[in-house]
């Protein structure tokens, strides 16, 4: 009996997951990822505040959540060769500003200040109290000053040289009572200070959020502020949610203050919101649409720190921002009369707090994965926590990945059932850059109004008028933007007093297969009788480990095989360690019945009881989540989930942030995951084919019983283009006038779909679609289908809206089917 089971085990092995031994013998990197230069901290977050090349050295500063007295957080010193140095000196804190001071030839980084031979000098948090967010050049001894800006409109300024500090303005940290968390504070309106820069006179400052109760439920409160101080009084310019504030000399400040602009970027609930500075004129603004709507909250936690950084060299600048989860091309000389030449690059999930050009190498500095998660909870998730210990990465690209993620389909309005006026045009919204451009307009007004199309086609200012069209009162309409049709930024204007919605939907074509790219070569299909699963967990105390729960799937039923743990050079190990084998079992338990499949689709009910309806994929996929064998949601970059349904992958925005309404799908494949979670920087997954063998993306144990993939989560925009079918009904009873609940067509390639019904007497159907998420219905066609007929439509190339949903003039039983190919 001994030698019959030897056999078997041998036989096992032999046909199961194979490590291969001499790629742990490489330096440790996946998808640009180092894992063993991941950073950890004691705290609820750990985020990257800023990564700085400077004296043949990268320093990486990162941040707890509100610990304006110092915390375990850390400066990090990054060698040529990736060696990780712990500076001594470190004494934590929520830092994120940064600096180079050229006259003493100094980086300023969070409380740290570096000469170029490496020595730190360290400014105490019982001299300067707060959240350090920005640093500025100073207004009146820019030689030997600079400014520092905290969250809570703490404002000081320190000598260079001795490093004594002068509190111009106390932080709110100061003013509350102790151990409070401050959102606030009593000098400007808004919450959660992000961004400073001084020039042209005056210094900058711009908050993202509000620090009430409503802010942390609704996202489309007012919120924010853009404020300027000339030394001796401040002035509120915009009453919006800013983050960034910087110039053409990004982190050394602007070479020429008095005439350089200032740039601001933030955001409301309709657009992203760019602002320039001119020293006569003051501020212009302008309006970019949204990629990702993980961004949008009304406290301005879900932000981070966007950028606009000179990634290139002295020779050729190359100025890159970040906003709302796209890549932009940013102009150099960027002015509200020289404003053409803002292009969106590509879509990204990453959360990304700083990044730079070194070594010719993009680096960018990541918020990966908080043990707290804030805010992000919902019933999909079931009773999950987070982390064990917060942890983040820095992710290493080649200069051009920023092109080569995902779609850039965005969206934006420049009015949301606003009441607008006649002959007062609205903000500029970028028009270049997109092939497929179009317009939802809907006249909520007791009148019909003309709608007027004018662009800015050099970015000169000089507008023209493109094209007009006529809404009656109450009604909506679509208007597509041919290939002739072009200019830098495009308004709106009206000829009468209206209430109105203008929103602009772009996109380009996707160019991905539906075939997942080799790198997830490994995964388990989704109809394979086997896999190798296991539940994940980011182990905390310090252990730094993954810890995962491995078990087998064989034609349904699931044996565990025991408990192992990932380290930093990417060994899977098994440990006798039945505490925390157990404790994964039960905290990381898969929620059932957290979505239900139906004939056509799959039906989500979120925290709000809000209906949404999703395409199908594999059939299989209903009894695989019916059994609690996949993951549907978790957080794998901090607060915002992926949402993992049918087969599609899904970037799923906080419930603060406007949750399943702002869903977006990112790939959809034919793999059976059974869980994923983020460490050390790096997307894990379990769900792979049991003969699967070791590789750049795949782990497995030495006893061939433990497998998983690891990546980046960006990978996953080469898993597939999203594609599914079905609809909201199915041989459904309905009635006249109530509208079908709402079926998710955005961000998916080719579209076609077939309405039929079950009646004797001819049937119409409003086909209504929301383009942003939160806006109004509009009706995009009417149709009458006869009995016994299938009325069949494909959309054109340049269709793009949110939702869809249906609504006839009969009680009937219906069909309306989908198919996203």
């Amino acid at each position: 009996m001994l030698k019959v089971t030897l056999l078997f085990m041998v036989l096992a092995l032999a046909t199961s997951c194979q490590p291969q031994k001499e790629i742990k013998e490489k330096p440790v990197q996946v998808s640009g990822i180092y894992p063993q230069l991941a950073y950890y901290n004691k705290e609820g977050e750990c985020g990257t505040g800023a990564v700085v090349p400077w004296a043949d050295r990268l320093w990486v500063i990162t941040y707890g959540p509100h610990l304006p007295h110092g915390s375990s957080d850390k400066l990090y010193e990054i060698t040529p060769n990736l060696e990780q140095i712990v500076r001594e000196e470190s004494i934590g804190g929520t830092p994120a500003n940064r600096m180079i001071h050229k006259e003493s030839n100094q980086l300023f980084i969070g409380p740290y200040v570096i000469d170029a031979e490496r020595n730190v000098r360290v400014i105490p948090y019982s001299e300067m109290v707060g959240r350090h967010t920005g640093n500025a050049r100073h207004l009146t001894d820019p030689v030997n000053k600079i400014y520092y800006g905290t969250m809570e409109e703490g404002f000081y300024e320190v000598d260079v040289h001795n490093l004594e500090v002068t509190e111009l303005y106390k932080d709110g940290n100061l003013t509350q009572k102790k151990g409070d968390m401050v959102q606030a504070a009593e000098l400007l309106v808004g919450a959660h200070g992000k961004g400073l820069y001084s020039g042209q006179g005056v210094m900058v400052y711009s908050n993202n959020g509000e620090a009430t109760p409503q802010a942390t439920k609704q996202f489309d409160i007012e919120a924010g502020v853009l404020a300027e101080w000339d030394g001796k009084n401040w002035k509120i310019e915009r009453r919006n949610q800013f983050v960034e504030i910087t110039g053409p000399g990004g982190i050394h400040g602007n070479p020429n203050p008095e005439t350089d602009p200032i740039w601001a970027t933030g955001w409301d609930h309709k657009s992203v919101i760019l602002g320039v500075r001119n020293p006569e004129t003051g501020w212009n603004f302008f309006r970019l649409p949204k990629a990702s709507h993980s961004y949008d909250g009304a406290h301005g936690w879900n932000t981070e720190w966007p950028r606009i950084r000179d990634v290139g060299t002295n020779e050729n600048p190359d100025y890159l921002m970040t906003m709302h989860g796209m890549f932009w091309k940013f102009p150099e000389r960027f002015t509200a009369d020289n404003s053409a030449g803002i292009r969106p690059r590509s879509a990204y999930l990453k959360v990304i707090g700083d990044y730079t050009r070194w070594n010719n190498r993009l680096i960018f500095g990541c918020d990966d994965s908080a043990q707290r998660e804030f805010l992000n909870k919902r019933k999909q998730k079931g009773n999950i926590e987070g982390p064990g210990q917060s942890n983040s990465n820095l992710w290493f690209t080649s200069l051009e990945k920023p092109d080569q993620l995902g779609p850039n389909t965005a969206t934006g309005a420049v009015w949301l059932n606003d009441e607008v006026s006649a002959q007062t045009p609205s903000e500029p919204m970028l028009f270049a850059g997109w092939i497929k451009r179009s317009a939802w307009i809907k006249n909520d007004g007791t009148k019909d109004v003309t709608f007027i199309f004018e662009v800015d086609k050099s970015g000169n200012r000089n507008w023209e008028k493109l094209k007009s069209i006529e809404v009656k009162a109450g009604t909506s309409a679509n208007v597509v933007f041919g290939d002739s049709e072009t200019g830098e930024w495009i308004r709106v204007n009206v000829n009468s007093n209206t209430t109105a919605t203008v929103s602009f939907n772009y996109s380009n074509a996707d160019e991905r297969k539906t075939q997942a790219a080799t790198l997830f070569k490994g995964l388990a299909k989704v109809d394979e009788p086997k896999a190798l699963g296991g539940l994940i967990y980011g182990l905390g105390d310090d252990r730094r480990a993954l810890g995962v729960s491995a078990m087998k799937f064989e034609n349904g039923l699931a044996t565990e095989t025991g408990y192992y743990e990932l380290d930093a050079a990417l060994n899977l190990v098994p440990k006798e360690d039945a505490e925390t084998n157990a404790f994964i079992k039960e905290r990381f338990a898969i929620p059932e019945n957290v979505v239900k499949f139906e004939e056509a689709s799959v039906l989500v009910v979120d925290d709000q009881n809000r209906r949404w309806r999703l395409p199908l994929g594999n059939d299989t996929y209903e009894k695989l989540t019916t059994h609690a064998q996949l993951r549907i949601c978790r957080e794998v970059a901090t607060e915002r989930d992926l949402f993992n349904c049918s087969g599609t992958f899904y970037e799923l925005p906080a419930e603060n942030a406007d949750g399943f309404a702002k869903i977006r799908p990112v790939a959809s494949h034919g793999f059976r995951i059974h869980d994923y979670a983020s460490y050390r920087g790096l997307l894990v997954m379990t769900g792979l084919n049991p003969n699967v063998k070791a590789g750049e993306h795949i782990v497995c144990s030495d006893d061939g019983q433990a497998a998983v993939w690891v990546g980046a989560i960006d990978d996953l925009w080469e898993m597939g283009k999203p594609t599914g079918h079905g609809g909201p009904w199915f041989k459904s009873v309905v009635k006249k006038g109530v509208p079908s609940d709402p079926y998710l067509i955005s961000h998916y390639d080719k579209k076609a779909l077939k309405i039929s019904h079950e009646s004797g007497v001819p049937v119409s159907f409003n086909i209504e679609v929301e383009p942003i998420g939160h806006g109004p219905w509009m009706v995009y066609k009417k149709v009458t289908v006869q009995p016994g007929e299938t009325f069949k439509f494909e959309f054109p190339e340049n269709f793009q809206a949110r939702w869809i949903r249906f609504v006839t003039d009969k009680d009937c039983t219906a069909t309306t089917y989908l198919l996203y190919n």
